[in-house]
């Protein structure tokens, strides 16, 4: 039997799990493989990848986001950002098997865009995403049954990060919102503020609020911060009322603990250093740095820079890491001293890709992600409006 308890008077409950007890299937998706996985010092893995995927052959196309490790890139017939690789699964139509090397929100995008006689498959269904798992649906009602009460739902349009749970993108596509990516949010919300007097930016608050303020030209005191675990958010009628972004209470774990103390050590310790960051990281790191951008867009920056030049990186380390080794010519480092990887995107490692892939060639297919059909409608609604969007290219 699972508890429920109520986190704060007037706040949606959730249930109370106790460890090694119960699970809950909404956030907890499977940490266990049914079969036996290869032991991750089999020295035979890289031989057994490279057989199974030609076996495979046009059956299976492997997508690796910028995140994985290079035991599992070097697997990928492509890389990229989240969005990029939902639409270059929508691309191959002929593949009835997409093995995406991400997290779960990244293989839900996929099957979404993909068509019915596709199957997205994740290798470790456990490889979730902290900041999607920040906003639950329940949470997301509850928040809009607030925003009701204080009579300002109706002129607020939701507006979700890719990095966030299909249910999410539906809630937006069903009450007249959209998704965005960190490349095109300033597109997103201009579309949005013409379509209403809010925003319910989901679920990167430091998203959601350096677009506003750095980009929309809206002020801080015109940014409130909903926290879901508490009543109302913890914003009375008139904080709502005033307010022109209503931020989710919502951040990467990775992009998050950059600091500015961060910014200023590598300063002093590397002569004339480039700092560049994603915009998921703090508005006060953001606003010290001297490039912001997605992912693809410290990619480019990187790979165009001049050599000699030094860089210091705010994102995922797998990936910083990398940078490093394709730009030999140039000085790369890793914003913070502390190295961080994302925990759940690491969780795809050559071991599951192996057995991910044995079992398609064997005739089983395990970890298949599947989204309900009303869901997957109205979040399709929600992603059709974002790429309706004039301008800059959907990238994370």
């Amino acid at each position: 039997m699972i508890d429920v308890t109520t986190i704060a008077d007037g706040a949606k409950s959730l249930p109370l799990l106790f460890l090694g007890q119960n699970t809950d299937p909404h956030s907890e998706r499977g940490v266990e493989c049914p079969g036996a996985l290869p032991p991750a010092s089999d020295p035979d893995l890289v031989e057994r990848a490279l057989k199974a995927k030609a076996a495979l052959g046009d059956q299976v196309f492997v997508l690796g986001h910028h995140y994985q490790r290079d035991e599992v890139i070097q697997f990928a017939d492509v890389t990229g950002d989240s969005f990029k690789l939902a639409r270059d699964a929508a691309n191959r139509p002929d593949a009835p098997y997409i093995v995406f090397c991400g997290v779960h929100f990244m293989a839900e995008s996929a099957d979404i865009l993909t068509n019915e006689n596709q199957t997205v498959i994740l290798p470790d269904l456990a490889a979730g995403c902290s900041m999607a798992d920040m906003a639950r649906i329940q949470q997301v009602e509850a928040a809009w049954e607030a925003l009701a009460d204080a009579g300002v739902a109706d002129v607020t349009v939701p507006v979700t990060y890719m990095n966030s749970s299909a249910d999410i993108k539906a809630f937006c596509g069903r009450n007249g919102g959209a998704v965005c990516t960190s490349s095109n949010a300033d597109v997103a919300l201009e579309w949005a503020f013409a379509q209403g007097e809010k925003v319910l930016f989901l679920p990167d608050q430091h998203l959601g609020r350096n677009t506003a303020v750095l980009q929309m030209g809206i002020s801080l005191d015109e940014c409130v911060v909903y926290d879901p675990h508490k009543p109302g958010g913890g914003l009375t009628k008139e904080q709502l009322a005033a307010a022109k972004m209503i931020l989710w209470r919502g951040h990467c774990s990775v992009h998050g603990r950059f600091t500015p103390e961060s910014v200023d050590d590598v300063r002093s310790r590397v002569p004339g250093v480039n700092v560049i960051v994603h915009p998921e990281c703090r508005h006060e790191v953001v606003t010290k740095a001297d490039y912001v951008g997605s992912t693809e867009y410290i990619i480019n920056a990187l790979a165009e820079a001049e050599p000699g030049t030094s860089w210091a990186v705010a994102t995922e380390l797998n990936l910083v890491q990398r940078l490093a080794k394709q730009n030999p010519d140039k000085n790369i480092v890793f914003l913070d001293k502390t190295v961080c990887y994302c925990a759940t995107m690491n969780r795809i490692d050559l071991p599951h890709l192996v057995w991910t892939l044995e079992n398609l060639v064997a005739g089983h297919v395990v970890n298949p992600i599947k989204v309900d059909a009303d869901t997957e409608h109205y979040a399709k609604i929600a992603l059709d409006r974002m790429l309706a969007l004039p301008g800059k290219s959907a990238r994370d």
